[in-house]
């Protein structure tokens, strides 16, 4: 295998990798289910159910609604990713052994991510939902001013989680609940050699594909001021179809398979006796080290991850303010996929959630939510090596993430 084909082949494996993390949104975690879940730094929310949005976290909270409820929102979410202290070394060519400056300011972007959620209690004990919405909405490229292309260039993800849920409740205090997601995921990829290796496209991938998980939950309810909720999501191993195009090469309708991670979560909520006040919190585990291997069909084990199962804990209040206005806010520790391996296209890091939101109650049926969360990264430490250059860098990636929802029960 000669270097130009080395080197596409391995940022075909970096940058699919980045697809599949941010489809699924960890990595570079960004959730975009609800505005009121955003509000709170999503403390509580498999099992608070303050509106349809619930469901997307746990289906077995379906069952604590006795009206049929339907939720619209809209998230925002911009990204701040900055390079610094990047030295880009070429190996070959006439600037072989030379140490360029490579900084660069931002790469990230500012991306839109609707939802809509529907539940409908068929009796007492009966409930079904469907929902539509997004797991990730964000965009990252570096310009021709990045020194260092190879690593660098435009990834531009999105997906749709299509759900489909019911809930039963079994007596007073246990309801159980389970779905299927049907998730959708597109991709365009592209990258190219620097300068000082001869500007070549190096990679253009544009792909799309289908995976179909599941999900399972419980919930109970101590009384009507304690509950719990554990939920339990399968990911599936997404197929993206499309064109891709490396070592001077476009293979048509290559497949790429792309391993999601599992998640389970559990969540309480405790509103305080004789008060306007609760407290809520929760603990979600994302199985981030089924993404061991990417694979194309046409091309085999494209590269190798060593990524880690990472944790994420959330701590939220609610104040009941009165008829017409609640106020919430919330903190989340989320731990990095990462653990070894790093890159500048996959600006990971442990990260803080800093929240607060908002419901305005027009009447008793329907009410306006708004929620917003400043993310804050970490500075992380990257060398990046492929046939023909090495960067050095530190990267750093920051998040505002804000969001407006629209909910009412019938």
């Amino acid at each position: 295998m000669n270097k130009h084909k080395q080197l596409s082949t391995a940022l075909l494996a970096a940058t699919a990798a980045l697809a599949s993390t941010q489809v699924t949104a960890a990595g570079f975690q960004l959730n975009a289910q609800s505005a009121t879940g955003l509000g709170r730094a999503f403390a509580g929310d498999a099992v608070i159910a303050d509106n349809a949005s619930v469901m997307a976290r746990n289906a077995a909270a379906m069952a604590l609604f006795d009206e049929t409820a339907m939720s619209l929102g809209l998230n925002m979410i911009k990204t701040d990713i900055n390079v610094s202290n990047a030295s880009y070394s070429p190996s070959v060519g006439p600037a072989a052994g030379a140490s360029i400056d490579s900084d660069y300011d931002n790469a990230g972007d500012t991306s839109y991510a609707p939802n809509l959620h529907l539940i409908v209690p068929l009796n007492e004990q009966f409930a079904v939902g469907v929902n539509l919405y997004s797991n990730f909405g964000t965009k990252t490229e570096f310009d021709e001013s990045f020194s260092a292309s190879e690593y660098g260039g435009l990834t531009d993800v999105k997906s749709v989680n299509l759900g489909l849920a019911a809930s039963y409740r079994l007596n007073q205090q246990w309801s159980i609940g389970g779905g299927l997601d049907l998730v959708y995921g597109a991709g365009k990829l592209q990258r190219s050699t620097s300068t000082y290796l001869g500007s070549q496209k190096a990679l253009d991938v544009d792909a799309a594909g289908w995976g179909l998980g599941f999900n399972l939950g419980t919930v109970f309810e101590l009384d009507n001021n304690n509950r719990f909720g554990l939920s339990y999501h399968y990911s599936p191993k997404l197929e993206a179809q499309g064109d891709i195009y490396y070592s001077g090469v476009t293979t048509a309708d290559d497949t790429l398979f792309m391993p999601l991670p599992d998640m389970a979560e559990f969540s309480g909520y405790h509103r305080l006796q004789s008060t306007s006040f609760a407290v809520h919190y929760s603990v979600q585990w994302i199985g981030w080290s089924a993404f061991k291997t990417l694979e194309s069909q046409a091309n085999g084990t494209l590269n190798e991850y060593q990524w880690k199962d990472a944790m994420h804990f959330s701590l939220g209040g609610t104040y009941y303010l009165n008829k017409d206005w609640t106020l919430r806010s919330g903190y989340m520790y989320d731990q990095s996929a990462q653990d070894q391996v790093t890159s500048v296209s996959v600006p990971d890091s442990d990260r803080q959630w800093f929240s607060a939101g908002f419901t305005y109650h027009f009447d008793e049926k329907s009410n306006v939510d708004f929620g917003a969360t400043y993310l804050l990264g970490k500075d992380v430490s990257v060398t990046e090596t492929s046939p023909g250059s090495t960067l050095n860098a530190t990267t750093h990636a920051n998040a505002l993430m804000m969001a407006v929802q629209y909910s009412r029960t019938f």
